[in-house]
């Protein structure tokens, strides 16, 4: 679905050296948008909200490495990241 160089793009990431890393953030990425909708992200017909919103976890994993940040206000979650997916979240009781 999204490979590493898309993934890059998004990030603006032009060198080679951070690649295992942002291959490991787009992973945990598509593990929680797969968990959090019930569907699996990998197929070519991944509609484009939730490609979007593993991009933009997969930058925010990225961005904020650590657990902590001083002077800065955190999020959890990229702003409008949840909106991308309310459509596509598959309830269970």
């Amino acid at each position: 679905m999204i490979t590493l160089d898309q993934a890059k793009a998004h990030l603006n990431v032009t060198t080679t050296f951070d690649d295992d890393l942002i291959t490991d953030k787009l992973a945990a990425a598509k593990g929680w948008v797969t968990d959090y909708t019930g569907a699996s992200v990998d197929l070519d017909t991944t509609p484009a909200p939730v490609r979007e919103a593993v991009l933009q976890l997969t930058a925010q994993l990225y961005d904020n490495r650590e657990i902590t940040a001083s002077g800065i206000t955190a999020q959890s979650l990229p702003f409008g990241f949840l909106d991308l997916l309310v459509n596509y979240r598959a309830y269970s009781f």
